[in-house]
């Protein structure tokens, strides 16, 4: 998994050998069980993650009980309850392993301490944000310019893997949604 997490880097960013192996030893690893909760509503999140195997499922919870997720991170991604990671107050999402997860992570303030003495990574990190910031900015586009049909398709089009490999239930909190809205798009798709 170290192999993973260094190849993904390299591909983001230019760091020397050293830079690397400093960078690489920060981060543990960490094997949660399927349906795992990793941080909880309430929790500062202190932690990023890399996921080198499975999908980490990040959501909340509204006052009728229902979840909703706003972001699912396969193999080769990054993944933080991100408000509550930088403003270091408590989480309003939690973080659930849907699979049998294996990930790599580094705790808060050794993220910090890498943008402060590898100037590459915090490019690496300005990188994440931004992507983070187009990520939801599009999410909530298609939620307001689409309808459910419209974004059930674009998710078949970008991410075929959300709907091959999770649960209906899941994908259909992604798509913010009904499960049977989305049993009924299925049919008709």
């Amino acid at each position: 998994m170290y192999k993973q997490i260094e190849d993904y880097i390299k591909r983001e960013i230019v760091v020397d050998e050293s830079e690397l192996k400093t960078i690489l030893s920060f981060f543990k690893p960490l094997q949660p069980k399927k349906n795992e909760i990793l941080v909880t509503h309430g929790q500062t999140s202190q932690r990023m993650f890399f996921v080198g195997k499975g999908c980490l499922r990040i959501f909340f919870i509204n006052e009728e009980g229902l979840d909703s997720t706003r972001y699912l991170a396969f193999e080769d991604s990054f993944a933080t309850a991100l408000v509550s990671f930088i403003t270091e107050e408590p989480s309003f999402e939690f973080i659930q392993a849907l699979e049998e997860t294996e990930l790599l992570y580094i705790n808060q303030k050794d993220f910090y301490h890498l943008t402060a003495i590898i100037p590459a990574w915090e490019k690496f990190y300005r990188h994440y944000l931004e992507m983070a910031y187009i990520t939801n900015t599009k999410r909530l586009m298609s939620f307001i310019t689409m309808d459910a049909k419209e974004r059930y398709k674009l998710l078949l089009n970008q991410n075929p893997a959300y709907v091959q490999r999770l649960p209906n239930k899941m994908v259909a909190s992604y798509l913010n949604i009904s499960q049977e809205t989305l049993s009924r798009l299925k049919s008709k798709i």
